[in-house]
C-alpha cells in the first residue's frame, strides 16, 4: 500500500512538472506572439534623423556656454584637424617628417612626370598635382601616413576614357580643359559621398574586383610604356593588349632607335635592383626611394653630355616651371561633353576613393587608430575641388609613396607638406634641367612601380576562399586587359551584383539535428555527430529575407526534403514518417507578402499530408507581419521561442 501511494505521488509530481513546463512554454510563446509592434520604416528614418540632429545639438550645446574664441577654435579643429594635432607637435616629430617628406619627394618627382604623360597631359601637370593637393590634405585629412598625389590607375582611367571625347594630340588645350572639369566634378562627387554618408557606394567595387582591376590596369599601363621604352613615334590610342601588341609588332618592322631601349632598360634594372636591396636590408630602404630620381638625374646628364637627343633619343624637352597657375577660367561648363565628363568623373571618383581609403585604413590599423571614412571622402573631395582651380588633375592616396612614407618614419601629415614644398622648389628652379630627360627613363620609372600593383598571392587567396569572388576578380582583370578599363570595371560590378542576386534567389537551407549533451541544434552536414529527431524535420533558411525572389524556391525545397526523408533508402527500407516540420527562422530578418503566401502554401501542403508546421525563434518584423496577415491564426499559433520548445508539438501530433 505504501509503495503504491509513493508511486501515485511520483506520478502526480511528474504530471505537475510537465504541466508547469507546458505552462512555461505557453508563456514564452506568448512573449513571441505579443511582442510590441515594431517601428515603421518612416519611424526608423525619423529616429535616425532625430538622433543625428540631437548628436549635433549636444555638440553645439556643450560649446554654447564657451567663450567665442574657444567655440571658434573648436569649429576650426573640426574642419581642419591639423589645428588639433598640431598643438602637440614637437621638434622630434618634425625631424622624422622632414626625412620622410624629402624621401617621398625624391620618388614623387619622377613618378608625377611619368603619370602626367600616362594621362596624356604636359609633364608639369603631374608636378602641379604633387603640390596643392598634398598641402590641402595635410590641413584637412585624417590619415597620418598617406601620401597624396597622382597615381597610375587614375591617370590611365582618365586618359583611356577622355581621349574618346577629345584627341589629346590634335587638341591638347581642349583635352586639358576636360581633365580639369572632370577633376572638379570628381571632387564634388567625393565630397557629396562624405557629406551625405554615402560611403556604401564605394563598396560596389568589391575587394576581389579591385584586385583584378588594379592588376589588369598595371599590365595595360606597362604595355603603354613600351612606346616610350622603344621610342615609338606612332602608337595606338587603344589600351587593350591585342591593339598594343599589334602596334609594337608593326613598330618593329619600321626603323627604330635601340638607344632609347638601352637607356630605359639599364635604369629599370638599376631601380629594381635597389628596390630588391632595400627590401632585404631595411636600413637602406631609402635606396629604393631615391633611385628613380637618381636615374632621372644620371640619364639626363648622360643625354646632355653625349648629345644623344641628336642621335634619336627622345627627350621631354620643355617643362613649364613656376607656381601652379590658376585654372578656374579653364573650367568649361558649357562644353558639349559635360554629360560624358560627369560620368567619367563619377567612375574616377569611386576608384580614387576606393584606393585612398583602402591605403589609409591599412596603415591606420597598423598604427592602432581609426580612420573616419566619411571625413576622408570629404577631405579627398575638397582636395580635388581646390586642385581643379590650380591646374591639378585627380589626386588620391598612393600606395607606393605611402609605404615609403611609413618606412621613412613619418609621424604626421607634415611629411606631405615637406614633399609639396620640395616639388614646388623643383618647379620654380629646376624644370629647365629636365629638358634633356629621356622619355624612356620616365617609362622605366612607371614600369618599376607596377609590380607592386599585381598581387598574385591575394588573387590565389580569393580563389581558395570564394570562387565567385575570384570570377569577379578574373572578370575585371581580363576585361581591362582585352577590352577597356571601363569594360573591366563594368564586368566586375555585374559579376558582384549577380552574386548577390544569386544568393538572394537561391538561398541555402539546412537540416538541423541536436548536438549530444546540449540544447543546440546545428546543421547535420557541418556537424555529423548531430542527431536527427525521429518524426521531426528541422529546417533553417540561410537568408535574411524571404521574399518574392526566393519564397517559392524555399517552399519547394522544404517539400522536396520532406518527401525524400520519407522515401525508401538504398536498401529498400521505409524511413520514418515525418509528423512535424519546424522552421527555424532565427536567420530571417524580414519577410514580404510573397514570403507569407509561400508559408501559407507550405502549411496547406503539409496539412493535406497530415503533418504540422511550427515556427521557432522568429524575428521582430517577421512575427509582426505573420500576425498582421492572420497567418499565425491560420496554422494554430504554433510559434515558439526555441526549437527545443517547438519539439513539444510532436506529442500533440
Amino acid at each position: 500500500m505504501a509503495s503504491s501511494a509513493m508511486e501515485t505521488c511520483k506520478s502526480e509530481d511528474l504530471h505537475m512538472q510537465v504541466d508547469i513546463e507546458k505552462n512555461a512554454q505557453d508563456v514564452r510563446s506568448q512573449w513571441v506572439l505579443n511582442a510590441p509592434e515594431p517601428p515603421s520604416p518612416w519611424r526608423v528614418v525619423a529616429d535616425s534623423v532625430r538622433k543625428t540632429i540631437s548628436h549635433y545639438k549636444q555638440k553645439f550645446s556643450s560649446l554654447r556656454d564657451q567663450p567665442f574664441t574657444t567655440l571658434l577654435l573648436s569649429l576650426l579643429q573640426l574642419a581642419f584637424p591639423i589645428l588639433a594635432w598640431g598643438r602637440n607637435y614637437t621638434a622630434t616629430k618634425f625631424r622624422k617628417d622632414l626625412l620622410a617628406g624629402l624621401t617621398i619627394a625624391s620618388l614623387c618627382i619622377p613618378q608625377s612626370i611619368g603619370y602626367a604623360t600616362l594621362a596624356h597631359l604636359a609633364p608639369q601637370y603631374g608636378l602641379y598635382t604633387s603640390v596643392v593637393p598634398p598641402l590641402v590634405y595635410a590641413v584637412m585629412g585624417t590619415s597620418r601616413e598617406i601620401a597624396i598625389g597622382p597615381v597610375a590607375v587614375v591617370s590611365l582611367l582618365l586618359s583611356s576614357m577622355m581621349e574618346k571625347l577629345v584627341d589629346p594630340a590634335s587638341d591638347p588645350v581642349g583635352y586639358t580643359k576636360l581633365i580639369l572639369l572632370a577633376t572638379l566634378l570628381a571632387g564634388i562627387f567625393q565630397t557629396s559621398f562624405g557629406l551625405f554618408r554615402l560611403g556604401f557606394l564605394v563598396d560596389f567595387l568589391s575587394h576581389a574586383a579591385i584586385v583584378g582591376f588594379v592588376a589588369g590596369a598595371a599590365i595595360v599601363i606597362g604595355l603603354q610604356q613600351l612606346k616610350g621604352l622603344f621610342g615609338i613615334t606612332h602608337f595606338t590610342t587603344k589600351t587593350d593588349i591585342v591593339s598594343v601588341m599589334k602596334a609594337v609588332w608593326e613598330a618593329f618592322h619600321n626603323p627604330w632607335n635601340p638607344r632609347n631601349f638601352f637607356i630605359g632598360c639599364s635604369f629599370l634594372v638599376f631601380i629594381l635592383t635597389t628596390r630588391f636591396v632595400g627590401k632585404k636590408k631595411k636600413k637602406v630602404f631609402w635606396l629604393a626611394s631615391i633611385s628613380p630620381l637618381v636615374s632621372v638625374v644620371l640619364s639626363t646628364l648622360f643625354v646632355f653630355l653625349t648629345k644623344a637627343d641628336e642621335n634619336g633619343v627622345k627627350i621631354v624637352k620643355h617643362v613649364k616651371g613656376g607656381l601652379n597657375p590658376i585654372s578656374i577660367h579653364q573650367l568649361d561648363f558649357s562644353s558639349p561633353y559635360i554629360g560624358e565628363v560627369a560620368k567619367i568623373a563619377l567612375v574616377v571618383a569611386v576608384v580614387a576613393l576606393t584606393e585612398s581609403i583602402a591605403v589609409g585604413r591599412s596603415f591606420a590599423s597598423i598604427n592602432g587608430y581609426q580612420l573616419d571614412g566619411n571625413k576622408e571622402m570629404m577631405s579627398i573631395g575638397l582636395t580635388n575641388i581646390i586642385g581643379s582651380f590650380t591646374s591639378c588633375y585627380v589626386a588620391t592616396g598612393s600606395f607606393s609613396r605611402t609605404a615609403v612614407n611609413y618606412a621613412a618614419g613619418c609621424e604626421t601629415l607634415v611629411s606631405n607638406i615637406v614633399m609639396a614644398i620640395t616639388v614646388l622648389v623643383s618647379l620654380q628652379f629646376l624644370t629647365k634641367l629636365l629638358y634633356y630627360t629621356p622619355i624612356a627613363i620616365l617609362s622605366s620609372v612607371i614600369l618599376s612601380a607596377l609590380p607592386g600593383l599585381i598581387d598574385v598571392s591575394e588573387a590565389y587567396k580569393i580563389w581558395k576562399v570564394d570562387k565567385i569572388d575570384f570570377l569577379a576578380c578574373a572578370g575585371a582583370f581580363f576585361g581591362v586587359l582585352f577590352a577597356s578599363v571601363e569594360i573591366g570595371l563594368l564586368v566586375a560590378v555585374v559579376i558582384s551584383f549577380s552574386k548577390i542576386i544569386l544568393i538572394s534567389i537561391r538561398p541555402g537551407t539546412e537540416t538541423l539535428g541536436k548536438l549530444p549533451g546540449t540544447n543546440l541544434f546545428c546543421d547535420v552536414y557541418q556537424y555529423p555527430m548531430a542527431v536527427k529527431i525521429p518524426g521531426v524535420m528541422i529546417i533553417r533558411v540561410k537568408s535574411a529575407l524571404l521574399c518574392f525572389a526566393n519564397a517559392n524556391f524555399v517552399r519547394e525545397r522544404i517539400i522536396k526534403w520532406v518527401s525524400e526523408e520519407e522515401s525508401e533508402d538504398d536498401k529498400g527500407n521505409s524511413r520514418s514518417t515525418i509528423q512535424l516540420v519546424i522552421l527555424d527562422t532565427s536567420n530571417l530578418v524580414n519577410i514580404d507578402t510573397s514570403g507569407i503566401a509561400s508559408l501559407e502554401e507550405l502549411h496547406k501542403s503539409l496539412s493535406s499530408q497530415g503533418k504540422q508546421l511550427a515556427i521557432a525563434n522568429p524575428r521582430w518584423q517577421v512575427i509582426h507581419k505573420l500576425k498582421v496577415s492572420n497567418f499565425v491564426a491560420k496554422f494554430g499559433g504554433k510559434v515558439f521561442l526555441t526549437v527545443e520548445e517547438a519539439l513539444g508539438c510532436k506529442s500533440l501530433c
